[in-house]
């Protein structure tokens, strides 16, 4: 009996393990089937009523329950069958396992009866061994079998050569190809070269080769049943040989085959050691065709670097572009070819050599040469920064390919190819440092631009010096005179050379000062200021020296720098010392000995160059001591002379120095003894003067103000000439020498009761003027005996007597009384009953 309710949807497992399934349209199809088809288009005028709704969603639980139920079970059922299956796999695994243990233990059993050595032949392990001696013994039957072979096909070679003339089969194997087959026609055909000169001794002995047969054969006549001269055709087959391989091995090279390339380079060995292979990779290299035309070119360059590297005051501007551009090149083309010799050839260090030989001879060094030909027609500095600049920058390129490490990248380069490497940079630069070509050229060059910057200053000095009366003294100058003439000369006789560019001359004219070459000595002006020496100049050598010096200690390597820096210290001492300071100084004395005689206020303008003579040679003295010296320091004998010859020349200039010092010192007394010597007698033994004392009024004598005006001068110019103990050592000397004038001075005059006012304001102001300069602090207290003395004539009889009880004692210490006695009988009342009683206490 049917339900009188609608049934509820069916479904199954299926449909919720569908991929479309949605809970949400599962659950609205399930609320469309509950309610009835009448009453979803109708009017919704009836109340809602959920009964169809409540039937559907409780039949559909019903179902999922039941549905619920069936899968709990098959998945049980799952479950138990999982379980069984992997109880299977276990004991399959440990099935397998057990025979996998059998079979290495067999294998194990199996290997040691091979390799054990049985006690003797009944022994049950002996089976292995004999598989060995076996296969020994096939092995040693194919190389005998191999080797019948290659006997029996040598024969054969050598009786068509020498009965026929033919290598036809050895033509057969060379035109078969193949690697291994030309191997075997270099081995037999060097064979056969060995056979033809023990069995054919005729066709080595000829010294044109055999005659020719009438087919055009070669023929000798060198054994019996021999009628072919088997050394040529050896030879010739073996020309053959070698051109097929050397152009299979250019075929290959061209396609990159580099498996193909070691075979021929390997089989070319044999033909001269694998010259015409190396000579063939390395002659026909894209790199040197293209660069052979490049390298032949024209050095150009802007002008301005080249003035730049002929100018010593300025930085060099490098290497030049076109070297630097080779140079890089070659840095590249370089580790690029490394990589293929070393996939190409089986002696790759060989051919890694060679290539390197040819870079830097050819290509390099004609670059290098064009490079430096060109800068020595700049100029020789310009020479040596250019050699400087090539030598650096080569030396880096060979740092990088070691560090690059060639063959070897990337691992360390191999000791061969370090030791090519640095034979080849050396060998570039021998020819420009070897002997002391390089010493040379770097004297050369300083000496070039020494006698330019100094020119105007010789020639001035060497004008001055005709101007001289001719003396005793000036005689014995005579040396320096000719030496600056003979550098001045020099200088103009370089200048008119015709080895000089005209960028060089224009170079050397500007240091000069000069405007052109072809104004005539006698045309050239020169001025006070160029006689002066220049502490800015003095520089600029010794910069310029500095230079030569680290030029030398980079391109010599160090073994000749104790004789190269001995050779620049004495082009030093000559320059800067004896043609620029010692000429400075002779001519500061000659000034000197003028105004010793001189009638008028000597004139000191010539003291001040002092300071700056000084200056320089302290300049140059720490650069000998600092630069020099010690580079010598591993030759001894170099250093002792070197250490000699500075010494000398130092004491020389001192001394030099210290006579102009001392001819100033005699100038300045001799003319403050002129100016005492006019010292008036009235002058302290004034008369009355009507109307009042007018000298009351006169702070000194003229006399006095006069020697204090000239010794102020005097001591302003030595502050500008001399500073620290040089000036206190020249203050002491003159202070001490004008006391002594004035102590003899005041022993010659009468001095009247009014005069010896005039004697103390005189002796306080030489005593404030002594006073006021740099003196030994031992002699300064001893200034004040001018003005004890000029006590001497104010005090009255009973104060002189008491003054002079206490003499020993007081200022006066150290004075002997008898040497007071000329000042005391100088007083006008030295004859009174009082004063003798004073003298005759002395």
């Amino acid at each position: 009996m049917g339900s009188i309710f609608q049934k509820g949807p069916s479904f199954t497992l299926e449909t919720f393990s569908s991929k479309d399934f949605i809970v949400r349209d599962f659950v609205e199809s399930l609320s469309d089937s509950a309610i009835p088809v009448n009453r979803r288009s109708g009017p919704s005028v009836a109340a809602f009523d959920p009964k169809p709704l409540i039937r559907t969603f409780e039949h559909a639980l019903s179902r999922l329950a039941s549905l619920s139920d069936d899968l709990q079970t098959r998945e049980s059922e799952l479950l138990g069958s999982v379980r069984r299956a992997e109880i299977q796999h276990t004991q399959t695994l440990e099935s397998l396992g057990k025979k996998l243990d059998q079979t290495i233990d067999s294998f194990q059993s199996l290997d040691i009866s091979l390799n054990s050595v049985p006690v003797n032949d009944a022994s049950s392990d002996s089976g292995g061994h004999v598989a060995v001696k076996i296969g020994e013994k096939l092995e040693e039957l194919d190389r005998q079998r191999r080797r019948a072979q290659d006997a029996k096909f040598l024969t054969q070679c050598w009786l068509e050569v020498s009965e026929r003339g033919q290598l036809s089969s050895l033509e057969e194997v060379r035109k078969q190809g193949g690697g291994e087959g030309k191997v075997r026609c270099a081995v037999i055909a060097r064979q056969l070269m060995r056979i033809s000169q023990r069995l054919d001794p005729g066709s080595w002995s000829q010294a044109n080769g055999g005659g020719r047969s009438a087919n055009g054969a070669i023929s000798s006549r060198g054994i019996k049943g021999t009628s072919y001269n088997t050394k040529e055709l050896i030879e010739k087959f073996s020309e053959t040989l070698e051109k097929d391989l050397l152009k299979q091995f250019d075929h290959f090279y061209r396609r990159q085959n580099f498996e193909a390339m070691r075979e021929c380079a390997n089989v070319l060995l044999d033909f001269n050691g694998g010259a015409s292979v190396i000579g063939l990779f390395v002659n026909q290299h894209q790199f040197f065709i293209d660069r052979s035309q490049l390298i032949t070119e024209e050095i150009a360059g802007d002008g301005e670097s080249w003035e730049r590297l002929a100018d010593p005051d300025a930085e060099p501007p490098g290497v030049e572009a076109s070297l630097q551009s080779l140079i890089d090149e070659v840095k590249v083309v370089v580790q690029e070819e490394s990589f293929i010799i070393k996939r190409a050839f089986p002696y790759y260090e060989l051919v890694l050599g060679k290539f390197l030989q040819r870079v830097f001879q050819q290509s390099i060094q004609q670059r290098l040469e064009m490079v430096l030909n060109k800068a020595n027609t700049v100029s020789s500095l310009a020479f040596l920064r250019s050699l400087q600049s090539a030598r650096s920058y080569i030396n880096t390129l060979v740092d990088d390919l070691k560090t690059h490490g060639l063959t070897e990248h990337p691992d360390t380069i191999s000791s061969q190819s370090n030791i090519t490497l640095d034979q080849q940079l050396d060998d570039l630069f021998v020819p420009y440092l070897v002997g002391s070509s390089y010493i040379d050229r770097e004297k050369k060059s300083l000496e070039e631009l020494y006698s330019s910057l100094l020119f105007k200053f010789t020639l001035f000095h060497s004008r001055r010096k005709k101007l001289l009366p001719t003396t005793f003294m000036a005689t014995l100058a005579r040396s320096g005179s000719e030496l600056i003439a003979s550098a001045k000369d020099a200088y103009l006789e370089r200048l008119d050379s015709s080895e000089l560019s005209l960028g060089q001359k224009a170079m050397l004219l500007r240091l000069a000062g000069l405007k052109n070459a072809d104004q005539k000595h006698n045309e050239i002006e020169v001025t006070e200021q160029d006689g002066v020496l220049s502490v800015a100049n003095a520089k600029r050598m010794l910069r310029w020296l500095a230079e030569g010096v680290g030029r030398g200690l980079e391109l010599s390597g160090g073994n000749e720098t104790p004789k190269d820096v001995s050779a620049l210290l004495n082009l030093l001492l000559a320059n800067m010392g004896e043609i620029y300071i010692e000429t400075a100084l002779d001519a500061a004395y000659d000034a000197a000995v003028t105004q010793e005689t001189s009638k008028t206020e000597p004139d000191l303008s010539y003291f001040p160059n002092l300071r700056p003579a000084i200056n320089i040679m302290h300049l140059m003295i720490t650069c000998i001591h600092t630069v020099l010296i010690p580079l010598a320091s591993s030759n001894t004998t170099v250093r002792r002379e070197m250490d000699k010859a500075t010494n000398l020349a130092i004491t020389r200039m001192e001394e030099k120095a210290n006579s102009v010092i001392q001819r100033t010192i005699d100038v300045t007394m001799n003319w403050v003894g002129k100016l005492l010597a006019v010292q008036k007698k009235s002058d302290f033994r004034p008369k009355d003067i009507e109307g009042g004392g007018v000298w009351l009024e006169m702070p000194q004598t003229p006399t006095c103000l006069s020697i204090s005006t000239f010794l102020t001068k005097t001591h302003q110019t030595a502050t500008t000439a001399l500073d620290g103990k040089n000036l206190t050592s020249f203050s002491t000397e003159l202070a001490i020498g004008i006391r002594s004038l004035l102590l003899e001075h005041f022993k010659k005059f009468q001095v009247n009761p009014a005069g010896c006012l005039m004697v103390t304001k005189d002796m306080t102001k030489y005593t404030e003027t002594l006073s006021s300069w740099p003196l030994d602090q031992g002699f300064k207290p001893s200034l004040d005996i001018l003005t004890e003395i000029g006590n001497l004539f104010v005090l009255g009889p009973e104060a002189l007597k008491e003054r002079l009880k206490g003499a020993g004692g007081g200022l006066l210490a150290g004075v002997e009384r008898a040497d007071l006695r000329p000042y005391i009988l100088r007083r006008e009342d030295a004859g009174t009953v009082s004063m003798q009683t004073v003298l005759n206490g002395l």
